[in-house]
């Protein structure tokens, strides 16, 4: 019998009820904050929040996986897909259950996404142990695996009583909502506690709104940023992912189309402009374009909008070569907006793009026209190259990767999704991909984590059904983590896998020759006679393992084939994979700007000290923005 106004109810069965009545809203339109739970069950959770999402089926969708990292990815990628305004859960048992959740998390807290992680626990009451899976540690008997979650998270928890989860899931949920917060949020929960029953007040399962804000600059730091915009002979303008998550795309456009302000994108920002407007440059960075690398070099004033300012954006603080060179960071956090001691407009990317357009108007500000000529003859020199590396003049030979990329970018549509985290190809697509939509471009390189496209694909096609998701992957990255395509099948998601097969870790092994490594232990090869991996290539079939997964198959050997391969890939209505071999390009287009990975300074391989050498010489142009 429960008490008037109150609930009687498992603690697992009112964790998942309140979460099916959490909303956030922004710019009047509401959304699920918590739109759906993933799960993998085991003793740790099969009787608690297994059995709750049973009980609340009907408000609470499941989505069933196969290995919990892959659940956080997918569950990553819905979340980036919706701008963040709405999440899902995951839920796995205890022990190595919880801890596959670790990389995903620290993807999604990298990445600033949210994600609900409902790890099991050992006994609170400590009745029973140690369990099966459970961790003992000698001195501290409150430590389980699930600590290991706490670096990776946004907040963590452990509900150790019932009636703890009435703050702590508020507290959860806040910072799931809250731009400047979110990321991976971890309530572990114990097993005796997920079955235990209380009286939870009624007010506790009410419909709640959490709004998410949009907070304007403060009026003197946005003077101080006009007078320095207006200052500025060669300003350019830095867009991170912040532009998409705030949808501010079309608030960019209205300042770049006044101002004449040219605009790089990091991984995460490029789309922020449509590849064809005149002042869009495309990437940033290390794996940027010549333009934008080379305005990069000369500018001003450096306007960054969302964006963390990773290392492969500054080119390991030698970018940014003006001596004269500041910044000015609008950014919803703090931590980020304070970075290269900028100016400082910590404010929502849209509100503080709007406010600059309207302050910049009156007296009208614009770029110089040389300024603007140089810019645009630089594209236009860019392009050339982009469409030399699409080009296949020859359509029964084998493909490049470059071609591979050449032959998608005439398949996709405007509104399609192409997905892609790691190897060789986030570098490709940084330079040459023609971004048509804001969503278009799906990079996850925060943490660049290989494994993350096949689920991540998932997500997306979940958040955004009918639309066209293309997950572009290596055969490194698909042996990480093939097993979503059985869940892609299960829910006949019908996402497009392109199965690029280059018999190695590519990108790793061009980085290990660059640092005088010698391509040790990256090619996919049996091992020789003297030891080494040099040997003739694996005899895998990734395309045969596909379709043994329930994916229909397509395999391409020629440019041709690849071109036929991809429209029907894109016409299919369930999972396809296109699985093409790749030969390497005899002029591909190198790093436009370098990268700090160290070189040992000492060896007796000649290798290594030429690499040395230029590393040297390299780190030598190091700046400390201060």
């Amino acid at each position: 019998m429960s008490a008037t106004g109150t609930r009687r109810l498992t603690t697992a069965q009112a964790l998942v009820r309140f979460l099916a009545a959490q909303y956030t809203e922004r710019d009047g339109v509401r959304h699920r904050l918590i739109a759906g739970t993933w799960g993998i069950f085991g003793h740790g959770n099969v009787a608690g929040v297994g059995q709750a999402l049973v009980e609340y089926g009907g408000v609470m969708p499941f989505h069933q996986g196969r290995n919990e990292q892959a659940m956080v990815h997918a569950a990553v990628g819905y979340a980036r897909q919706l701008n963040r305004l709405s999440a899902q859960a995951v839920t796995t048992s205890i022990g190595p259950g919880a801890t596959n959740l670790v990389t995903g998390a620290a993807l999604a807290t990298v990445n600033r996404l949210p994600v609900l992680l409902l790890p099991g626990d050992y006994f609170a009451s400590h009745a029973a142990g140690p369990l099966l899976q459970q961790l003992e540690h000698p001195v501290e008997a409150d430590v389980s695996v699930n600590d290991a979650l706490r670096p990776v998270s946004r907040y963590f928890d452990r509900i150790n009583r019932p009636e703890a989860l009435l703050a702590s899931a508020l507290r959860a949920m806040r910072v799931l909502a809250d731009p400047a917060e979110t990321g991976a949020v971890t309530l572990a929960l114990p097993q005796d506690v997920q079955a235990e029953a209380f009286d939870w007040p009624e007010e506790f399962f009410a419909d709640r709104v959490w709004r998410v804000r949009r907070p304007a600059p403060e009026p003197e730091e946005l003077a101080e940023a006009v007078q320095a915009l207006r200052a500025a002979r060669r300003p350019l303008i830095v867009a991170g992912g912040g532009v998409h998550h705030s949808e501010a795309e079309t608030a960019l456009t209205a300042l770049v189309d006044a101002t004449g302000i040219p605009v790089a994108s990091t991984q995460a920002g490029k789309g922020a402009l449509r590849h064809d407007h005149p002042a869009d440059l495309g990437g940033i960075g290390h794996t940027g374009t010549a333009v934008a690398d080379d305005l990069a070099r000369t500018a001003d004033l450096v306007i960054g909008v969302g964006t963390r300012y990773s290392d492969f954006t500054t080119a390991s603080g030698t970018l940014f070569q003006n001596p004269d060179v500041r910044f000015l960071n609008l950014n919803i956090t703090a931590f980020d907006a304070h970075k290269l001691a900028a100016r400082a407009l910590v404010c929502d990317a849209r509100a503080g793009l709007t406010a600059l357009t309207e302050a910049l108007s009156s007296p009208s500000h614009r770029v110089s026209s040389p300024y603007e000529d140089e810019y645009r003859a630089g594209r236009t020199r860019w392009e050339e190259k982009v469409r030399a590396a699409f080009r296949a003049d020859d359509d029964s030979a084998v493909p490049t990767q470059t071609q591979v990329l050449g032959a998608l970018d005439a398949v996709v549509g405007d509104e399609d999704v192409v997905i892609n985290a790691a190897g060789s190809l986030p570098g490709d697509l940084h330079k040459l991909w023609r971004s048509r939509s804001p969503r278009q471009y799906h990079l996850e390189y925060g943490y660049s984590c290989m494994g993350y496209e096949i689920p991540a694909a998932l997500g997306v096609q979940q958040a955004a059904p009918g639309t066209a998701v293309w997950a572009l992957v290596g055969d490194g990255t698909y042996l990480m983590n093939p097993t979503e395509i059985v869940t892609a099948v299960q829910e006949n998601l019908p996402v497009k896998l392109v199965l690029v097969q280059n018999h190695g870790y590519a990108s790793i092994g061009g980085l290990s020759e660059s640092v005088g490594a010698e391509r040790f232990g990256t090619d996919y090869r049996h091992r020789a006679a003297d030891g080494t991996f040099t040997g003739a290539p694996l005899p895998v079939d990734l395309a045969a393992n596909a379709a043994s997964l329930g994916m229909d198959v397509l395999r391409a050997k020629t440019v041709r084939e690849l071109r036929e391969a991809l429209s029907t890939a894109r016409a299919a209505t369930r999972p396809t994979c296109v699985h093409v071999e790749t030969v390497a390009a005899r002029d591909a287009l190198p790093a436009e700007a370098w990268w700090d990975v160290p070189v040992a300074e000492v060896s007796a391989r000649e290798p290594v000290n030429d690499a040395r050498a230029r590393y040297e010489h390299a780190v030598a142009g190091r700046r400390r923005h201060l």
